[in-house]
């Protein structure tokens, strides 16, 4: 989970989980033994080359040999345990192969065929599929308001209401959830319709305007697919999808059946830590929570690939597949779009379709090309060193595409003149916040903590903090007509919209499809340097308390402060240290949360709601006593430096105040 940076394409179930979400709508936003990196490798996998992009034909000797060549040194190079690959064409299986252990302490290979794997929020694209069996049906209706579906009222923005199609678009508006994604504890493990209404999240967006994925919204649609089928969700799924299509081997449920269990892949941090984590529950389940094999993932491929039938079994009519199939919701200008449930990520001029997906430990992509009748699943069974599930599914994807289905290799646009790229890179440099943010509560500190900064670069070109390349540099993007961008190195492309000469916001590949980048006012983009500036303030205060007084017992030098002086001169540093203490413990947590999902516990609650108690009281306390005492010193005979730093002080509460209020530090409750 690269959460920071992404504000939540950090998220995992990212993307389906954050910076999960970048990979997920990456074309590249999920056997054979490991083998040995050479001996001048060291392992760096930004280092990893790109797979030979051919030429090549697409048959299995050819696909078989190329990912033999690439994924063994792919997985030791990022330090992964092992992967599945399945490759479909025309209706058939071209290849499926695992390579690696799926239990590294039995050195157990991976096996396509019974070895299953966790797809993260690919888990998504059958709750959209069982969400579009019932509107073949006639049961739901993409553009109605989904209350009439509930059992809890869901609030309209501004008078409008939610609707499946905005669901299905990631256009609902809803903030980010986290609370409870992930657990390894089967008594937290809550029913679905439960963890729903235990904290609606606010609609932030307005609705159909602005794409920002939702976790959340995909649960919700599962909910609604449970109650107008009058089936519990994991035996909908059961019977509608996984039946039909012969995949006898995957399963939504929690805790997974002991017969599936048995078969089920460890998953790991590093594959040369060897220890095998535990089980990971998804509190949304329809957002995240299958188990499947690599071979019973090519099945649900060719379904969709086949317009929704597999050998005499169909799970969508024709016309309902392609519906969900090229329905798309526009981003930004002309980059890919969100389908119905599916990323746009069209490559080399050949139409594709994708999801990918993360949890803690697995990571995996989905692509299909349905003009070209293929598809290519991938998903790894570690976190890896340094990104590395990101660098292998984005090579891979990018390989495979061109290698077997490549293109003319032409930008996206004549490019403009030098002048108005100047111009233009100017306009769009600043300081943005992703559409997909938490808003509501204490999470939204991560907004402060991760804005993503566009650069104008002195050429005309720009650079954006987040997108970064396989050398961890940022990426340079060209302009290739008005407003619309293309990566130097390769196909992706960013475009800007632009109201009354300013750039308002913008969105690249592959992120398109599910965040737009907003741009943040001077006074925001300004917060956390006087944040980081208010702390050190803080910080200097405290530390000086005792160094002063070892360095007056050193010299033995009397403290020279006497009656009110003394007294608001101590107090006014207890507070110092309580507000430091409040805000850097909050800081903390969320920082932790974010790096570590199994800190959204709800176990951990009570210790969200102390932390928030304790800076409710210190940090208007703190704020009031560096007032008093700034007011104090000023009129007092005190030194120059003294009134200035007492004037330091108090502003520094004072913004550390205003920063809790504002992001939700203050208050009561553990929702997020």
């Amino acid at each position: 989970m690269r959460v920071i940076p992404l504000i939540l394409s950090g998220w995992l179930l990212a993307a389906g989980m954050a910076t999960a979400a970048a990979q997920e709508a990456a074309v590249a936003p999920d056997a054979v033994p490991p083998t040995v990196l050479p001996a001048d490798n060291d392992g760096d996998v930004a280092s990893l080359p790109l797979p030979d992009a051919g030429p090549g034909t697409l048959v299995r000797s050819d696909v078989e040999a190329w990912l033999d060549g690439f994924m063994p040194y792919a997985l030791a190079a990022g330090d992964i345990a092992g992967a599945v690959v399945v490759v479909v064409k025309d209706g058939e299986v071209l290849v499926q192969k695992g390579y690696g252990y799926s239990d590294l302490a039995a050195r157990a290979p991976v096996d396509p065929e019974a070895t299953l794997f966790r797809p993260g929020s690919v888990s998504k694209l059958f709750t959209w599929t069982a969400v579009m069996q019932l509107v073949e049906q006639g049961k739901l209706d993409l553009d109605a308001d989904v209350n009439q579906y509930l059992d809890f009222e869901m609030p309209a923005y501004a008078g409008t209401p939610v609707t499946l199609r905005q669901i299905m678009t990631h256009t609902a508006g809803f903030e980010e959830q986290i609370r409870g994604l992930i657990t390894a504890r089967t008594d937290e493990i809550v029913p679905l319709g439960d963890a729903l209404k235990h904290w609606i999240p606010e609609r932030i967006h307005a609705p159909g305007t602005t794409p920002a994925y939702s976790n959340y919204a995909t649960a919700l649609a599962g909910y609604i697919v449970e109650r107008v089928s009058g089936e519990p969700f994991d035996d909908y799924i059961d019977r509608h999808i996984f039946e039909p299509l012969g995949m006898a081997r995957s399963s939504f449920r929690q805790p997974l059946p002991q017969a599936l269990l048995d078969g089920m892949s460890k998953g790991y941090s590093r594959a040369s830590d060897g220890e095998a984590k535990e089980y990971e529950f998804i509190s949304l389940a329809p957002a995240g929570s299958l188990a499947a094999t690599g071979a019973d993932m090519a099945r649900f491929m060719i379904a969709h690939l086949q317009r929704g039938a597999y050998g005499d079994a169909r799970i969508l009519g024709a016309a309902t597949a392609e519906q969900m199939h090229t329905t798309g919701q526009a981003s930004v200008g002309p980059l890919n779009r969100m389908m119905l449930g599916f990323y746009e990520t069209s490559v080399n001029g050949h139409r594709a379709i994708a999801h990918g997906g993360d949890t803690q430990w697995f990571h995996s992509d989905l692509q299909l090309f349905p003009d070209d009748g293929v598809g290519i699943f991938v998903s790894m069974n570690s976190s890896g060193r340094d990104g590395a599930t990101g660098h292998i599914r984005s090579a891979l994807a990018r390989g495979f595409a061109d290698r077997y289905l490549p293109g003319d290799g032409t930008p996206a646009g004549p490019g403009v003149a030098e002048d108005v790229a100047r111009e233009h890179a100017q306009q769009i440099a600043g300081t943005y916040t992703s559409s997909r943010r938490p808003d509501s509560n204490v999470l939204s500190l991560a907004n402060l903590l991760g804005p993503v900064k566009v650069v104008a670069n002195e050429d005309g070109t720009i650079a954006v903090t987040l997108a970064l390349g396989p050398g961890g540099a940022p990426k340079t993007w060209r302009e290739v007509s008005p407003y619309l961008w293309q990566d130097t190195s390769g196909s992706d492309r960013l475009a800007a919209d632009v109201v009354d000469g300013r750039v308002v916001r913008f969105s690249m590949e592959p992120y398109a499809p599910i965040m737009v980048f907003q741009r943040l006012s001077a006074w925001q983009a300004m917060a956390l340097p006087l944040l980081v500036a208010s702390l050190a303030i803080l910080l200097l205060t405290v530390l000086a308390w005792p160094v002063s007084a070892l360095v007056r017992r050193y010299y033995r030098a009397p403290y020279r402060l006497q009656g009110t002086d003394a007294r608001m001169h101590r107090l006014v540093r207890i507070a110092a240290l309580l507000v430091l203490l409040a805000m850097g413990a909050v800081l903390g947590l969320v920082v932790a949360m974010l790096s570590q999902l199994e800190m959204t516990s709800p176990s951990n609650d009570g210790l969200i709601i102390a932390l928030r108690l304790f800076a409710t009281i210190v940090l208007p306390l703190g704020a009031a006593v560096a007032l008093w005492n700034a007011w104090h010193v000023l009129r007092g005979k005190r030194r120059l430096l003294a009134k200035l730093w007492a004037l330091l002080l108090a502003l520094a509460c004072v913004f550390v105040l205003w920063t809790g209020i504002v992001q939700h530090v203050i208050g009561f409750g553990a929702n997020y």
